[in-house]
């Protein structure tokens, strides 16, 4: 039986961990989606905005949720057990997308692919962490999925097609992170 500041807390370090995870893998989509920019400057540009963005939502974690939560979680029972089978599942997802894109010869299906198997997961993990926002994470994300499948269906180069769903994706994750740190 949790006491009601041992929730609280469980609660704030939930939301500044997720708040972390999702910064720092916007900067990573971020930084994908850059490396397909021709231009070196401008590439150069977006890694030191997706940088920013990132420290940003990192100290926003530290001082958004140093107040008390408004809201506790609701955390299922074994949710731990659930959020580390739901990631082990993501990253053989993962595997398979690269396996399979690369396997078939159509490696330009792989940032879309990822992309569409890490915003699935997040629908499990909006109940698992007992935070709705991973729903609109996990709905935006699909749908940077799919437009970076239409613009390759549409012909359009593996580069453009890394650029959308790398920064798609990335802002999508700032966005979520930036939620969570602030509102909780």
């Amino acid at each position: 039986m949790t006491t009601e500041p041992e929730c609280q807390t469980l609660t704030q370090n939930l939301r500044r961990r997720g708040a972390i995870v999702l910064a720092v893998f916007a900067l990573v989509w971020a930084f994908a989606g850059g490396s397909g920019i021709e231009a070196a400057a401008v590439s150069v540009a977006v890694g030191v905005v997706a940088a920013a963005l990132s420290v940003a939502g990192v100290v926003l974690a530290f001082r958004g949720a140093a107040a008390p939560a408004v809201r506790s979680v609701r955390l299922p029972e074994k949710w731990n057990r659930g959020v580390g089978i739901v990631n082990a599942a993501e990253v053989v997802a993962v595997f398979a997308v690269i396996a399979a894109s690369n396997a078939t010869g159509r490696p330009e299906l792989i940032p879309p692919g990822i992309c569409l198997v890490v915003g699935l997961h997040f629908f499990p993990l909006a109940r698992l962490f007992d935070q709705w926002q991973y729903t609109w994470t996990a709905v935006a994300l699909s749908v940077v999925a799919v437009v970076g499948f239409v613009a390759i269906a549409a012909g359009t180069t593996s580069e453009t097609a890394r650029v959308v769903v790398g920064l798609g994706a990335a802002v999508v994750l700032w966005l979520s992170s930036f939620h969570v740190a602030v509102r909780g």
